[in-house]
């Protein structure tokens, strides 16, 4: 009887989040679709623009011609194609139901593990992120990053095929492998057997496709890119186009991207490109170092990893900052303290980081979609805002680095 009312009483207390679940996704799916079309779901309409040219005889992404993603990106962007590839509203429409059925199989599997904090976060980060949370290519690859660390510390196996799988979809989950490798007992089997088998299955099926010399396209296709309007480096022109004149937001019409221009800016750029693996280098020595504690390696590694890709980055696009929410939710779901002999209770510093990204992800809305052609005018108070947003990123990065250098007093009990 008793275990009887312990079930009932949680599905009734997961009433209000589901309710909420479903209030979110229907408000980001409205200010995409209808309130801001062609700000917040331009990339939208840009992956039915792709389908559809396959689909009507024309060329198809990697298969007849180099991409700006890997070829895993067709997989989510041909669901939607289901409904229709003529109607924007209606792809867009199948687009925000594609991810909001992902988000749903994320906040179940957070549920399972007793992670309802961590659910709780999650709903918050995608109202604070705004209609970018789900209207691009990225709100495919957070519900998948979430499964894989739920699932990582248990099988391996599967969190590395789930990890390449995102990575095939866009680079960036790839990363995420290496806090993996560093924790598995058996890292060649568990990690790097499974993310070679991933990725031959679709190098084989670009292969098969006539496509196999662009299978890899995606890896040079930021080269032509200067430094973006909102890229953490940016920061000091963005400031400086206030005031001065030989600083210059323009539109990089190749692609469809503002970047700044102005003294020094195309050699940050090109420095950029030396930092990120650099900075990639360190972080996994740092990593390393902390591998006697794995779950740190793998949740705080992973935020770390994350933020990295964003602060040491010339695109600075406002869907990056979804990446951070995945490792907090996690974290959120797993991670507890002794309450002095009590209950246990959320660390501090894990509450503290959660709270920092819940921050950036409402500044990152502000900035875009909300206040976005007031920041490429130069807008003292939104330009200010911006760098406010990427000094928290900076400040993140700091903070998690020093957590894996000295090691938070958590315990996870769940893994």
């Amino acid at each position: 009887m008793t275990g009887h009312l312990a079930a009932a009483r949680s599905t009734r207390s997961r009433w209000p989040l589901w309710t909420a679940f479903g209030a979110v996704h229907a408000w980001l799916a409205f200010v995409g679709v209808v309130l801001l079309p062609a700000r917040a779901f331009y990339d939208v309409d840009l992956y039915r623009y792709w389908v559809a040219a396959g689909i009507d005889g024309g060329p198809w992404p990697v298969f007849d011609g180099p991409w700006v993603y890997p070829v895993g990106a067709l997989l989510p962007m041909l669901v939607p194609a289901a409904v229709t590839i003529t109607s924007t509203a209606g792809y867009a429409l199948g687009w925000s139901a594609l991810v909001t059925v992902l988000d749903g199989v994320a906040i179940g599997a957070l549920l399972r593990r007793g992670g309802v904090r961590g659910a709780w976060f999650w709903l918050a980060f995608l109202f604070l992120l705004g209609p970018v949370a789900i209207g691009r290519i990225d709100a495919i690859l957070a519900p998948i990053v979430i499964l894989a660390l739920l699932v990582a510390t248990r099988r391996p196996r599967v969190a590395a095929a789930l990890l390449t799988l995102g990575a095939w979809i866009k680079v960036a989950p790839g990363v995420l492998l290496l806090p993996l490798l560093m924790i598995g007992r058996r890292p060649v089997r568990d990690v790097v057997v499974p993310a070679a088998l991933v990725s031959a299955g679709f190098v084989g099926a670009v292969a098969a496709g006539g496509g196999l010399r662009n299978a890899v396209s995606f890896l040079f296709a930021q080269d032509a890119r200067g430094l973006q309007v909102e890229a953490v480096a940016a920061s000091p022109w963005v400031l400086a186009a206030l005031v001065r004149r030989d600083v210059t937001i323009y539109l990089n019409r190749t692609l469809t991207t503002w970047e700044i221009a102005g003294p020094g800016t195309a050699v940050m750029a090109r420095a950029l490109d030396v930092v990120l693996p650099l900075a990639v280098i360190g972080l996994a020595l740092l990593l390393w170092r902390a591998r006697s504690r794995p779950l740190d390696v793998l949740l705080w590694g992973s935020l770390a990893f994350s933020t990295l890709l964003i602060v040491a980055n010339k695109v600075g696009s406002p869907q990056y900052v979804g990446w951070l929410a995945p490792p907090v939710a996690v974290a959120l779901a797993t991670l507890t303290a002794p309450a002095d002999g009590g209950p246990a209770r959320l660390p501090a510093a894990v509450a503290r980081l959660a709270g920092a990204v819940l921050v950036i992800a409402a500044l990152t809305q502000v900035v875009f979609p909300l206040a976005y052609t007031f920041l490429l005018g130069s807008n003292p108070l939104v330009t200010v805002v911006l760098v406010a947003r990427n000094a928290g990123l900076v400040a993140l990065l700091i903070a998690v680095a020093a957590m894996l250098a000295r090691g938070p007093r958590v315990r996870a009990p769940r893994v």
